[in-house]
């Protein structure tokens, strides 16, 4: 996996809004692609840099025109099992490839712990913002999420608005909230 100060260094705190980082060579080892290669680097650098995305955002899901991408991170520092009580932290990409602006208005998440004990989260925005992104832009957000269980996962949608006054969903994929094995 890359760490995020290998993407500081690749330009990835230039990502928010529509900013797009040109893709380094040789940064894909997890995916099996090696950049260096001739056929690689012929490879548009668009795709080079959904091929970085795609090593940072575990899950990702595209409907209208709207892709979503995640990478949760569990926080020791946060969390204390004799407290039961486990934290992790989520970045959300929100990409608009389609050709007209929306607005995201509302959330929607549906959080289960390790029990099967199921949480429903519905709120205005996201981290108190309604973005809204213009064809090829995207919005960047980071947030958390506290389990009383070690395991979970997070999935949802975003309810967005076109500028016909029309609105869509759109899916927030699935993904784990595992934390690493502790020896008590």
């Amino acid at each position: 996996m890359i760490s995020i100060r290998r993407l500081r260094w690749l330009g990835y705190e230039n990502f928010p809004n529509t900013v797009r980082p040109e893709p380094v060579e040789g940064q894909l080892v997890q995916t099996g692609v090696d950049l260096r290669s001739p056929s690689a680097r012929q490879a548009q650098p668009e795709r080079k840099f959904i091929m970085i995305l795609d090593a940072f955002f575990t899950a990702s899901t595209t409907s209208h025109n709207v892709t979503v991408r995640v990478a949760p991170n569990f926080l020791p520092e946060q969390s204390s099992a004799d407290q039961d009580r486990w934290f992790w932290s989520y970045h959300i990409r929100i990409e608009n490839h389609g050709d007209e602006p929306v607005q995201l208005l509302t959330r929607h998440w549906r959080i289960t712990d390790g029990r099967g004990m199921v949480n429903h989260v519905d709120g205005d925005g996201i981290v108190g913002e309604q973005p809204l992104l213009y064809p090829g832009g995207s919005h960047d957000y980071v947030s958390g999420c506290p389990l009383t269980t070690p395991s979970g996962m997070m999935e949802g949608h975003y309810r967005f608005l076109r500028e016909d006054g029309s609105t869509f969903l759109a899916d927030i994929p699935r993904f784990k909230l595992v934390a690493p094995a502790t020896a008590r």
